[in-house]
């Protein structure tokens, strides 16, 4: 069985509290893109935690956690988050690492904060993790896998070759100082040294788990509209978001059997690009911020305030179809509980025209919401357990997001903890 769990929308649906809910009952859980440049927020036994690097399995002893190869591993955020669980009396977690992921290196980060700086008011609105230098280097074939680590000849050779043309970059496109190839290699020993206890061939772990019939589940980061290919490019993340990159990042080459997206009640996102269903008052925006979630509506990873908006069901039913969802979970109703009413987008007016497909992204600049409103149930909820005691107010809001977006809402969350998640039969 091989199940992912993937977002609908811009990221920051709630992925990693489902991920932690289904890990109980997986075998194995894989990271297979990304970096620490988003985090998933979980909230357990042990406290409050914004995994980066690792994967949302960590706080159970019989999960093997994996990173794939698609991920952009970065060395120290990973040793980082190890210690702070260790720190914080969660049990040692069994991982291990591909051999074939790669590495961002420092100069990565740089280069991410430099080019920002340099586009100015341009600027894509990154996270500056060094993610998209990450990836060009990857695809470049100028990048370092794991595997390459082991071999001082091989790096120094591979230093020589790479190092002029960063430098040309960095001296006469930045004004920055040029790097130097000992401070490189050193960088690249002490990585080595780190990751060297988790390095494995997971490939061939894969087939014998398969084999003997384990349950995998597959984490992803960030949301659909984030994907480079079929997100609101070039506002969009440099790996692919889509549930169905996931046995390719994983090296895992077998079909998925479940595909659950999630998406919230209303929407978030954070960073630059459009974002069609945004609350532009301020105190509006601001009175849902506040009640979204734990801590609020902030990026787990930048901290910085997300862009609230209400359900956004055009653009959800697309994320729902570009992942291809088989069951979708809805996150966040409790939040919505103080409100009278309840807007849902049904549709958008492009040039005119009602239109009810996610449009490219020069047509979603200049897209308006069409909304229809709802009556709220005016209540907290967030103490129920069966979504059948739910206020029929809910159930009918729930209703009316399930047939919009055409994929069954199986789960239903209302509140940060593993056990405030609903299943929703039909």
């Amino acid at each position: 069985m091989i199940k992912a769990v993937v977002g609908a929308n811009w990221g920051d649906e709630g992925k990693g509290k489902l991920t932690d809910v289904f890990a109980k009952e997986s075998d194995i859980v894989v990271r297979y893109q990304g970096g620490n440049n988003a985090g998933h927020t979980i909230i357990n036994s042990y406290g409050k935690f914004a995994l980066h690097m690792l994967p949302s399995g960590v706080f159970y002893s019989h999960i093997t956690n994996v990173i794939g190869n698609g991920v952009a591993l970065n060395i120290p955020a990973f040793i980082k988050e190890l210690r702070e669980l260790e720190e914080r009396q969660v049990p040692k977690p069994n991982i291990i690492v591909s051999d074939r992921v790669q590495i961002v290196m420092s100069y990565h980060v740089d280069f991410d904060k430099y080019e920002e700086e340099r586009l100015g008011k341009g600027a894509f609105g990154s996270t500056k993790s060094g993610i998209a230098p990450f990836y060009s280097d990857k695809y470049a074939k100028v990048g370092f896998q794991v595997s390459e680590l082991f071999d001082e000849q091989w790096l120094s050779d591979k230093l020589d070759r790479i190092l002029p043309a960063k430098n040309t970059l960095l001296v006469h496109l930045y004004g920055k100082e040029a790097l130097k190839k000992e401070d490189i290699m050193a960088e690249l020993i002490q990585y080595r040294d780190l990751i060297a206890p988790y390095v494995h061939d997971t490939l061939k772990f894969f087939q014998t788990a398969l084999d003997e019939h384990k349950v995998v589940l597959l984490e992803g980061q960030l949301g659909a509209l984030r994907d480079p290919d079929f997100g609101i490019y070039p506002y969009s993340t440099s790996s692919s978001t889509l549930s169905f990159y996931g046995p390719i990042g994983a090296g895992l080459p077998r079909s998925i059997d479940e595909i659950w997206a999630v998406t919230k009640a209303y929407s978030s996102s954070v960073g630059a690009g459009p974002f069609v269903t945004e609350i532009h008052d301020l105190e509006e925006a601001q009175i849902l911020r506040s009640k979204g979630g734990d801590a609020g509506e902030y990026g787990a990873t930048t901290g910085r305030p997300r862009r609230m908006g209400y359900f956004d069901a055009v653009a959800t039913r697309y994320g729902c179809q570009v992942q291809g969802a088989t069951h979708v979970c809805m996150t966040n109703l409790d939040v919505l509980g103080y409100l009278d009413e309840i807007k849902i987008c049904v549709a958008y007016e492009v040039d005119g025209k009602r239109r009810e497909h996610f449009p490219n992204i020069t047509r979603l600049a200049y897209s308006v919401p069409i909304y229809e409103t709802m009556k709220g149930w005016n209540c907290d909820i967030s103490h129920v357990r069966n979504y059948e005691d739910l206020p029929s107010e809910a159930k009918a809001y729930v209703d009316r997001c399930e047939a919009l977006i055409g994929v069954q809402i199986a789960l239903v969350s209302n509140g940060p903890n593993r056990e405030q998640i609903m299943s929703r039969k039909k």
